[in-house]
């Protein structure tokens, strides 16, 4: 049975052309992305340029935290939507809708307690990572302002993650564009017209979030009703919930366990001065910009192979993914180019820096860092196709293969090579991590032979 959507703004990923609907739902992707990541540059343009290095190395302490909690919300939200996609895939409306219903229980719960955890391990954990005595006050009231509304980022996730499910990048998109233009204005009046300094940025971008939540409740309850589960889908179904609880951790843990490693990094990095700091943060702001093509097809990923698991399709699943390993390669080699002759340029642009010190560890950093997206962009759709296809452990050794590494690096080889073991770190632990990934992906029995 085929489910009905609004056809105007989803994509088939079932049936016909793969590269196409692939590309299809993927370009909305993608430009999702970068609205989204429009966030976090324009806070570091706007403190940049307006507040200084100290200011800006402020947010950047604090970004390692930040990617800790969001990316643990975020991670649950991913997983518990894949459920979703896979009961679309399958055409069971009924399962379709306790998802959602799953969905909206265990994120509430989940987020509520995030959010009371927090208040009492923010500081303490800006303490663990040698957070500079100077900017420790700017870096907190950051990191604090965005935690205490946590729940509004988890909803917009989840809200889009469910439009995604049913093949819908394109509304998700809409909203986006509009909150991002939001969070400009509110930015510049947060900061430079009421004074709140790194604060009034994470103000700003609580609030253009919640534009985003509202926007996509209402155009859910217009147009795409069939993700709106009536009260007897809220009834209790122990295998559902325990089996979407544990997507929804698996995959939180996950990303949880990554934004560790980065935390762990940045107590590195966090030793080696503020100057070094600003020129790193301005550097990964601009990599994570780069990255968005990456992440828009790793989505992709999730959505396709979890809908076509549902339907039973391996073969478009391998086809798919081998899809995405040659488009990785491709732009990876485009982005080596750009980054060998831009770089410095780009470091001063994003920083708004004068500093020898920060304009030269930026560029060195994206010049490491630019080939390896290419593993990166294996290991990503790779990591999703597991999770979608139901293997919740494998995926998750990746992340510890990754979190070890970093370790190793900050308690050996930072101290005694300072940024240059920052900048080669991130590359060398991807290259094992994909091959963990690699060997586990293509000799599942579902992909090898659709069982």
């Amino acid at each position: 049975m085929k489910i009905l959507t609004d056809r105007k703004s989803s994509v088939d990923l079932l049936h016909g052309s793969i590269l196409k609907s692939m590309i299809a739902f993927a370009i909305p992707l993608f430009f999702s992305n970068v609205f989204q990541q429009l966030y976090n540059t324009v806070d570091t343009v706007i403190i940049g340029y307006t507040l200084g290095d100290e200011a800006l190395a402020a947010m950047g302490a604090a970004g390692a935290v930040y990617d800790l909690l969001i990316g643990f919300c975020f991670g649950i939200g991913n997983g518990l939507t894949i459920v979703t996609a896979r009961s679309f895939g399958s055409g069971d409306e009924g399962r379709l809708k306790k998802s959602v219903a799953c969905a909206v229980s265990l994120g509430a719960g989940i987020m509520a307690g995030i959010t009371i955890l927090s208040r009492f391990i923010l500081y303490p954990f800006l303490r663990v990572l040698h957070t500079p005595p100077e900017i420790m006050d700017q870096s907190y009231a950051y990191v604090s302002t965005i935690t205490l509304f946590i729940g509004v980022m988890f909803a917009y996730n989840l809200c889009a993650g469910l439009l995604r499910a049913i093949g819908n990048s394109v509304m998700p998109l809409v909203f986006l564009v509009l909150s991002s233009v939001l969070n400009i204005i509110l930015d510049l009046f947060f900061i430079t017209g009421l004074g709140m300094g790194v604060k009034g940025a994470a103000v700003a971008t609580v609030i253009a979030q919640g534009v985003s939540v509202i926007c996509c409740l209402i155009y859910i309850g217009w147009k795409v009703k069939i993700l709106i589960p009536q009260r007897a889908h809220f009834t209790w179904d122990k295998k559902l919930y325990k089996e979407m609880l544990a997507q929804g951790l698996s995959m939180g843990l996950m990303n949880c366990v990554v934004s560790a490693g980065t935390a762990i990094l940045q107590a590195g990095i966090n030793s080696l001065g503020y100057l070094v700091i600003a020129g790193h943060t301005a550097a990964r702001k601009l990599v994570q910009f780069l990255n968005m093509p990456f992440i828009a097809v790793s989505h992709t990923m999730s959505t396709f192979v979890s809908q076509n698991y549902g339907a039973g399709q391996a073969g478009r699943i391998r086809k798919a993914m081998k899809y995405s390993y040659l488009y990785g390669a491709a732009l990876a080699g485009v982005v080596t180019v750009l980054m060998l002759f831009f770089a410095p340029a780009l470091v001063r642009l994003l920083s708004g820096s004068s500093e020898k010190v920060v304009i030269e560890n930026g560029a060195l950093y994206l010049q490491a860092v630019a080939p390896a997206l290419a593993i990166l962009a294996m290991i990503n759709p790779t990591r999703f196709g597991l999770q979608a296809i139901g293997q919740k452990m494998l995926p998750l050794y990746s992340s510890l293969i990754e979190l070890v590494g970093k370790i190793l690096f900050v308690a050996f080889l930072i101290p005694k090579f300072q940024y240059m073991a920052v900048i080669f770190c991130e590359p060398v632990i991807w290259c094992f991590m994909v091959t963990e990934l690699l060997f586990a992906f293509w000799r599942n029995p579902f992909i090898k032979e659709g069982k």
